[in-house]
C-alpha cells in the first residue's frame, strides 16, 4: 500500500512537473516570431506600447506590475504575520479557530469578486480623495486582501511547526511570552513565513481580473500612488482577443516574462523550505 502510494505521489509530482514545461514550451514557442524580429532590448526602451504603429514598450506595465505586487506585500506581509502570531500565541483556542476560518474563507473568495468589491467601492472612495479613483492605489489595497490570508496561513503553520522544547527552554528562563516569539519561535519560522510570502508574491504578480477592474488600465510608468497604471497580465487579457502577427506574439513575450518571474519566487520558496527542514 505504501509503495502504491509513493507511486502515484511520484507520479502526481512528474504530471505536474511536465506540464509546466509544456507550458513555458508553449509560451517560447508563441513568443519566437516577435523575439525574432524584434531585438529584446526594445520592449524596454520603445518610446510606447502601440503595437499598430510596432512599438512595443512592456516597461510600463513591469512597472506597475511590480509597484501593485510590491506595494501589496509591504502592507500584506506584517498584517499576515501579525494574525498568524495572533492565532498562534494570543489568541483563546475558540478565538483563534473562529478567526482562521474567517481566514481561510477569505482565501476562497474569487478574484472577481475582490475586483467588483474594489470597483464599486473603493475606487469610488479614493476618487472622493484624489481622482480618478482607478489607481495604483486602489490596484494595491485590492491585492492586500487577496494575498493576505497566503501569508496568514502559511506563517501560522510555520509558527505551529517550532518544536515545543524549544518553547518551554524559553519559558524555563524564565523569558516573556514576545520575548520566546522574538527570540525563538520567529528566528526559527523564518524560512517558511518568507516561503509563504513568496508564494503571496507569485499570485499578486499574475493576479489578472481583480486588478485589471481598479487600476485604470492606463500604459504609463506611476509618478503617484494615485496615478492608473496597467500591469502585464491586465494587458494580456485586455487585448489577446484581437491581437495578431507581432502584437500577439509580444502578448506571449509577456506571458513569457510573467511564467519565470513566478518561476522564480517559486524555486525561492522550495529553496527556502528544503532549508528550513535541512
Amino acid at each position: 500500500m505504501d509503495k502504491l502510494i509513493l507511486r502515484l505521489l511520484c507520479g502526481g509530482a512528474g504530471i505536474a512537473a511536465t506540464l509546466v514545461l509544456l507550458i513555458l514550451l508553449f509560451l517560447a514557442v508563441e513568443s519566437w516570431p516577435a523575439l525574432r524580429h524584434i531585438p529584446a532590448g526594445r520592449f524596454l526602451t520603445d518610446p510606447s506600447w502601440s503595437p499598430g504603429e510596432n512599438m512595443y514598450n512592456l516597461a510600463p506595465m513591469l512597472s506597475g506590475t511590480l509597484y501593485a505586487a510590491g506595494g501589496a506585500l509591504l502592507v500584506a506581509a506584517p498584517l499576515g504575520i501579525a494574525s498568524a502570531l495572533f492565532v498562534a500565541y494570543y489568541a483563546p483556542p475558540r478565538v483563534a479557530g473562529i478567526y482562521r476560518r474567517l481566514i481561510e474563507l477569505l482565501a476562497g473568495i474569487p478574484s472577481v469578486v475582490y475586483g467588483f468589491w474594489g470597483l464599486t467601492t473603493l475606487v469610488p472612495l479614493i476618487n472622493q480623495l484624489h481622482p480618478p479613483g482607478a489607481s495604483l492605489l486602489a490596484g494595491i489595497l485590492v491585492l492586500t486582501l487577496m494575498i493576505l490570508p497566503t501569508i496568514a496561513l502559511t506563517a501560522h503553520a510555520a509558527l505551529l511547526a517550532v518544536p515545543a522544547e524549544y518553547l518551554r527552554g524559553a519559558a524555563a528562563l524564565g523569558m516573556s511570552r514576545w520575548g520566546m516569539i522574538r527570540g525563538v519561535a520567529l528566528p526559527t519560522a523564518r524560512p517558511g513565513i518568507v516561503a509563504g510570502i513568496m508564494l503571496a508574491a507569485g499570485r499578486a504578480i499574475g493576479e489578472t481580473m481583480a486588478v485589471l477592474m481598479v487600476t485604470g488600465n492606463v500604459v504609463r510608468h506611476a509618478d503617484s500612488l494615485f496615478d492608473p497604471v496597467r500591469t502585464l497580465a491586465a494587458n494580456i487579457a485586455l487585448e489577446m482577443a484581437y491581437a495578431m502577427n507581432d502584437h500577439r506574439a509580444a502578448l506571449f513575450v509577456s506571458g513569457l516574462t510573467l511564467m519565470l518571474m513566478v518561476m522564480a519566487l517559486s524555486g525561492v520558496a522550495g529553496w527556502l523550505a528544503r532549508n528550513r527542514h535541512a
